[in-house]
């Protein structure tokens, strides 16, 4: 894909909805697979009362919408503007309690873990049942649409289209000890082939910096499939 079609592909408008601005692709199949779509809102003459505290609305107890749930809540239930970045909103918006809580837990993925993932890190990797690995380096595209693996070869792997994810550890134990992931298999399908085809990363063996990336990125890559799986079930 050329430089000036992978950028149209990425471009992004302006738009305003009903529960605030939000920067959204100019092409809705190019969005983020991590995204949220803007739910419906309880029409306001099916939510005489508020659906958290059971207030009674009247002009002093208004009425407002969650922008996460699009529930119908009273000011109290519904007072918190959040960060809401998997719905693409410019600025904070007003979330329930309950709601809000997800999307702070949310922020850390966002904050941190992104970053980590588009960052990139170093693995072992092993395609199929080839029992040859390669030293790739494994980063997130900038649009968040794609694993890029680089190394003698290069790969690129929709994230939409990973399947299963499982990870790996050392140091677990009967009793749930202290573990921590040092590798992870996937499995995604390929436009036009049969099947499914397997990948598997395995963080280096020295204790370094690299292998310190290697293991964070791992784990950011599984919190990143979640947040996948959840998109899938909207």
């Amino acid at each position: 894909m050329s430089s000036e079609v992978a950028a149209r592909h990425d471009a992004k408008k302006l738009v305003r909805s009903p529960s605030g601005l939000r920067m959204v692709p100019e092409h809705r199949a190019f969005g983020s697979p991590f995204g949220l779509e803007e739910p419906p809102w309880v029409p306001d003459k099916e939510c005489p009362r508020c659906m958290q505290c059971d207030a009674k609305f009247d002009f002093l107890t208004r009425k407002h919408h969650c922008r996460r749930c699009g529930k119908c809540f009273c000011d109290k239930c519904c007072g918190q503007k959040v960060a809401l970045p998997r719905m693409c909103f410019v600025d904070p918006v007003r979330q329930c309690v309950a709601c809000a809580l997800v999307s702070r837990k949310e922020a850390e993925f966002y904050d941190k873990q992104l970053r980590v993932l588009q960052s990139g890190a170093t693995f072992l990797v092993m395609f199929g049942n080839s029992e040859k690995s390669e030293i790739m380096v494994c980063r997130l595209s900038s649009n968040q649409r794609f694993l890029l693996l680089d190394g003698d070869s290069h790969h690129e792997i929709e994230i939409a289209h990973i399947s299963t994810v499982q990870t790996f550890a050392e140091g677990s134990s009967p009793a749930g000890g202290n573990a921590r992931v040092t590798g992870m298999s996937l499995q995604y399908s390929t436009p036009g082939a049969e099947g499914m085809t397997q990948l598997k990363l395995t963080a280096g063996e020295d204790a370094n910096t690299s292998r310190r990336q290697s293991v964070a990125w791992l784990a950011a890559m599984h919190k990143a499939t979640k947040l996948l799986s959840e998109s899938r079930d909207q």
